[in-house]
């Protein structure tokens, strides 16, 4: 039996700051060895559909979801099975369920031998029902599946899925119930000493979700001499000896979800772990992660009720002085099965028929609801010109001068100096793309001097 295993592009670009596709590689790992496995990356390759195999496998994320049902089509054109699992058919299963043939709801881990001996036998089911789970609790990822020299220099690994917090607008916190999970600290120390790199990203939705485990695992990273990075909230600075341990284990610094610099309205998303730490105190949080030398890749979401142009401009503003390593400025977007869409919904405020996602004059990175004290239009450009200014050659020359941080020593500089302009291009480069593939690998094009 062979079974294909895709990971779908978003749109007409070709990424060139893409990662390796875990959840595809995790996947081929939980497969038996007497499945022949192949995968494919519809970012850097195409798609060989006339390739004889028994069964495709598309993990489908929001923004992918137009691409992998382009995708499913087409192999369904030709007879081929299409199972696909991820965390749009989880949270929207009755759509994908129009597109393929079979789909997996929640994670693999539990039932993925049952959808494999189901499809040897010719008796897929329609729905496969796992549950949130441990990621990878006694399986590596195959990174034999890789194509060298395709993708950055970092590999990805998982200790947890899931995070305990409850933001309004955050699919993960949906997708996981507010549980988080992890797994041993044995099998992730295995699969670190399985692959050759000793730069890391671990791409668990809040690494500190659970210190005490987090703690456990710092102390057992340190003889190791890696280098990671990873996704954190902004309370880990409370508790300094999870500081201590985490940058003695090698971390360089953490995506954080700072959201907003307006306390009304993280009370708003229910960003609880950040009320506390509204303005004032976020001048102490970012001392205590500059103390460190963490270098923070700071998370903004703008559109939310309260926001204008002018806090806007204020969030850029802040983020500027704080000379974060790196910074998103993302549009708030109602994901499916989160409580902003429902309510969003209820207000009839949603864009495009509340699928935006597969609206055809829907672009990447633009606003797909009505905001309250702007247009839409407006929130799209105001985002953007936050994200472009903030990664203009002008703001990389000045943030470079952080001496606790970005210029501490020579491997934070040559992070900041390598990553700084490939970032920038990206940014520019994905504005305003159409999702989905209408031809291999066309150019996106100029950015919309309208939203320059």
């Amino acid at each position: 039996m062979k079974i294909t295993l895709i990971y779908p592009a978003i749109g007409n670009y070709e990424d060139e700051a893409r990662m390796e596709p875990l959840s595809v590689g995790a996947l081929a790992g939980l497969t038996p060895p007497d499945v022949e496995v192949a995968l494919y990356d519809d970012r850097i390759e195409p798609i060989p559909f006339d390739e004889p195999t028994d069964l495709v496998g598309i993990t489908v994320q929001i923004y992918s979801a137009k691409r992998s049902y382009q995708i499913a089509a087409e192999f369904r054109k030709r007879g081929v099975p299409v199972i696909m699992g991820g965390m749009h058919p989880t949270l929207i299963p009755e759509e994908a369920l129009e597109h393929a043939d079979s789909i997996l709801i929640n994670d693999a881990e539990g039932i993925w031998h049952q959808v494999l001996e189901d499809a040897r036998r010719g008796r897929l089911r329609r729905i496969y029902r796992g549950e949130p789970h441990i990621p990878q609790p006694d399986t590596l990822t195959r990174r034999d599946l890789y194509k060298d020299g395709k993708y950055l220099p970092i590999s990805l690994l998982q200790f947890g899925r899931g995070c305990r917090f409850t933001c309004t607008f955050c699919a993960t916190s949906t997708y996981f119930t507010h549980t988080h999970y992890h797994r041993s600290i044995d099998r992730v120390l295995r699969e670190i000493e399985d692959q050759k790199r000793k730069f890391i990203f671990f791409v668990d939705d809040n690494m500190i979700s659970d210190i005490a485990a987090a703690k456990e695992l710092f102390r057992a990273l340190i003889p190791l001499k890696i280098r990671w990075v990873s996704q954190a909230s902004i309370n880990m600075t409370r508790d300094r000896e999870l500081m201590s341990l985490m940058v003695k284990s090698g971390c360089l610094g953490n995506v954080i979800g700072f959201e907003s610099i307006n306390p009304s309205t993280l009370r708003g998303m229910k960003k609880n772990q950040n009320l506390s730490t509204g303005y004032e105190v976020y001048a102490k949080a970012i001392e205590v992660l500059r103390d460190y030398g963490l270098q923070t890749w700071a998370a903004f979401t703008v559109g939310h009720d309260g926001d204008t142009p002018d806090s806007i401009r204020r969030t850029l503003d802040f983020a500027l002085e704080n000379k974060f390593t790196f910074a998103a400025f993302n549009i708030l977007l109602p994901y499916p099965g989160t409580p902003l869409y429902a309510k969003l919904q209820a207000e009839n405020r949603l864009m495009y028929e509340g699928k935006w996602w597969l609206h055809p004059d829907y672009r990447y990175n633009h606003a797909a609801f009505h905001p309250s004290h702007m247009t839409a239009d407006e929130l799209t450009h105001w985002s953007f010109h936050a994200r472009r200014n903030f990664n203009s050659i002008s703001s990389i020359l000045r943030r470079v001068t952080d001496f606790k941080t970005n210029m501490r020593n020579p491997l934070r500089f040559g992070v900041y100096l390598a990553y700084n302009p490939l970032f920038r291009k990206e940014t520019l480069k994905k504005q305003g793309i159409q999702l989905a593939r209408l031809a291999p690998f066309q150019s996106a094009g100029p950015v919309d001097k309208a939203e320059a």
